[in-house]
């Protein structure tokens, strides 16, 4: 337990009603988990705001209340905290109450439209095989040393953030790699904590449905880098336009990566087959179990971090010839007659037309490639006719499906995709996603390639609210049994 005024030190208040000098048992923004002697954020969300369960958290044990606004009835024996912005208060009070756990570690996080579950599940690997004990918090998994915790958002609410930590610290984590969404730096979840290092991927077209704008999405990501210590570093690829942008204002030190002009960390792919490519890094040449520009990229930004953090180079360069692909990411799934299917996560314009240039850059004349894609319900439809037009511009077949349709009509989705292809020849609507995978199974003649775009490592669909048991992976097995195996 903490008293309130030790959870105040970094909050600028407003206007306090009621004792600080009172026991907190636990934090919550939710009112549903609320229990005795909790302190409950009203927070003002997209969806509801906090301010209307306030009586409801009360209710259910809260003394402590962090607000925007005092609510026209206050309870007796109750502190109300009224802040500018209560995610931000969050956020301070959070790091306080589990006593600053990011100091206490490496923390390095990851960022861009692209390649930070990559990027940060491959540092987690490299720095597994190095004999440290390590955290990782992605969009697929949460990670304490050799503990997995269901992944619920790419960077969760600060709450949870400082509460994973202090475990990682307790449980003796030397480093901590994590995604960083714009989200989180735009809703304040990583304030208040000590990155050692950051790292930029890329920016492209993506979550305007939340951010509206290119610039503000463009502004969140910048955020991360603006808030770092003059003690930190980070490294941005200066191949995308925006990797100069995140550092204009920051006080890190600055390190730049490139696989097509002078840099600090320079690449050149050598070769590339379907299973790997040869690397010239860092003056040195080495093989990697890895395909396509966008993951030489990847593996630079990892090189680069391990480097920062101290690595031996020929310790980074031996683990990461060993490293394999993260589940989900470029998954390859081979048929007995030589049929290859790619399963990738690749759910934006510019993840999609990697995958695509990717596998075409490796693929023969005789091969076909079929592609079969489709958009998320509940997000940014723009980007829905542009995914499409990418796909049937690259690919022989392209099988527009479902993605997870949450509460729009599928076929509505389908409707906004089809607009961007409409003069196109070489395409199939094809709305349920099982029949759309076995279909692009049956197209392909024996050596071909398939894939599988935009759901990656997902077991589920979410089809209205809930979630149904759905692995594109699974699916591909199966069709390739029917299609390919025999």
């Amino acid at each position: 337990m903490k008293k309130i005024y030790d959870l105040l030190a970094d909050v600028n208040t407003c206007n306090v009603v009621g004792s600080t000098d009172r026991e907190v048992a636990a934090l919550e923004y939710d009112s549903r988990r609320v229990e005795a002697d909790h302190c409950f954020f009203a927070v003002v969300g997209t969806a509801s705001d906090g301010h209307d369960y306030i009586p409801s958290a009360i209710e259910r044990g809260a003394k402590t209340i962090v607000c925007q606004r005092l609510p026209e009835s206050l309870s007796d024996n109750v502190t109300y905290i009224v802040v500018e912005d209560s995610n931000i208060a969050m956020a301070a009070m959070a790091a306080a109450f589990y006593d600053h756990p990011s100091h206490e570690m490496h923390l390095v996080g990851v960022t861009g439209t692209n390649g930070k579950t990559t990027t940060a599940t491959l540092l987690y690997d490299m720095f597994t095989a190095l004999g440290y004990r390590v955290g990782l918090i992605s969009t697929v998994v949460y990670r304490i040393a050799d503990k997995t915790i269901p992944s619920t958002h790419t960077t969760p609410d600060s709450i949870r953030l400082n509460q994973m930590m202090r475990r990682m610290v307790d449980e003796g984590c030397d480093y901590c790699f994590m995604e960083v969404s714009s989200h989180a730096a735009s809703q304040h979840r990583i304030d208040y904590l000590h990155f050692e290092g950051a790292l930029f991927s890329n920016l492209t077209h993506d979550h305007l449905d939340y951010h509206g704008t290119y610039k503000e999405y463009i502004r969140a990501k910048k955020s991360f880098f603006d808030a770092l210590g003059k003690d930190a570093w980070a490294v941005v690829n200066i191949d995308d336009r925006n990797g100069e942008v995140m550092v204009q204002n920051t006080r890190a030190k600055v390190y730049r990566l490139s696989l097509r002009s002078m840099a600090d960390y320079r690449t050149k792919i050598v070769e590339m087959l379907p299973n790997g490519m040869l690397l010239h890094l860092d003056d040195r040449e080495l093989w990697v179990k890895f395909t396509g520009r966008f993951n030489a990229y990847n593996l630079t930004t990892v090189y680069a971090a391990a480097r920062l953090l101290g690595v031996d180079k020929e310790e980074v360069l031996t683990t990461l010839s060993v490293l394999t692909p993260v589940s989900g990411r470029f998954e390859t799934i081979m048929a007995k007659d030589g049929t290859m299917a790619v399963v990738d996560y690749a759910h934006t314009p510019d993840a999609l037309d990697n995958v695509i240039q990717t596998i075409n850059e490796v693929r023969r004349e005789d091969q076909q490639l079929i592609v079969v894609c489709g958009c998320g319900g509940d997000r940014d439809r723009t980007k829905r006719p542009e995914m499409a037009r990418i796909a049937v511009e690259s690919a022989t077949t392209v099988i527009l499906t479902s993605d997870n349709p949450r509460t729009e009509s599928p076929e509505a989705i389908l409707d906004d995709m089809v607009a961007g292809v409409e003069d196109a020849h070489n395409y199939l609507r094809i709305t349920d996603r099982a029949e759309a995978i076995r279909t692009a199974t049956m197209l392909a003649k024996a050596g071909d390639i398939v894939l599988i775009a935009g759901k990656g490592h997902e077991d589920y669909q979410i089809i209205g609210t809930e979630k149904h048991h759905f692995d594109d992976r699974e699916q591909v097995r199966l069709a390739f049994d029917h299609t390919h195996n025999r």
